[in-house]
């Protein structure tokens, strides 16, 4: 089981009816039986914050896989990117890169989404978009890549069953 937590990157907490959004696709598109959804937390944008929250998240041995949503736009208070920045030890720029590209197919927007991916101790860390199509579309694309990802942090030990692996 791939130990997750999502969180939400908005000044409007969890009332906000896109946050709720966005965590429902995340929700849908996150297979129970191989991740488990550990909390869901918000954090105000703002970069200090989210990299408090960030660092502490991925220094507990519990966490596998950060999930966060919002806060990587181009407005000047979206901060979720270069707070990612300040924690994670590796970048794993593939993930970020293949979210741009997929979102292309929609929308020449997605090139504006600056979420960045990496590794900090044995936690995954990824920008997702703040809304729910960039959401679903962002995802979507790159869960077959979290899966192995996850296994080589956690020095191959298996999260999903052999008859997945290709």
């Amino acid at each position: 089981m791939i130990r997750t937590v999502i969180l939400a990157v908005n000044d409007e907490g969890l009332e906000s009816q896109r946050v709720k959004e966005s965590i429902l696709e995340i929700r849908k598109l996150l297979n129970p039986e191989y991740f488990f959804e550990a909390e869901v937390l918000t954090v105000s944008d703002q970069q200090a914050l989210i990299r408090s929250m960030l660092r502490k998240l991925s220094e507990q041995n519990n966490v596998d896989l950060i999930l966060t949503t919002g806060g990587t736009g181009m407005m000047i208070k979206e901060r979720a990117p270069e707070a990612t920045k300040e924690v994670i030890e590796r970048e794993v720029p593939g993930l970020a890169e293949y979210m741009r590209i997929v979102g292309m197919r929609h929308s020449p927007r997605s090139l504006l989404f600056r979420g960045v991916a990496g590794v900090r101790h044995r936690t995954l860390i990824v920008n997702l978009p703040g809304g729910p199509k960039g959401v679903k579309d962002s995802l979507g694309a790159i869960i077959p890549a979290i899966i192995p990802a996850v296994e080589y942090l956690l020095e191959h030990k298996q999260v999903i069953p052999e008859v997945f692996h290709s």
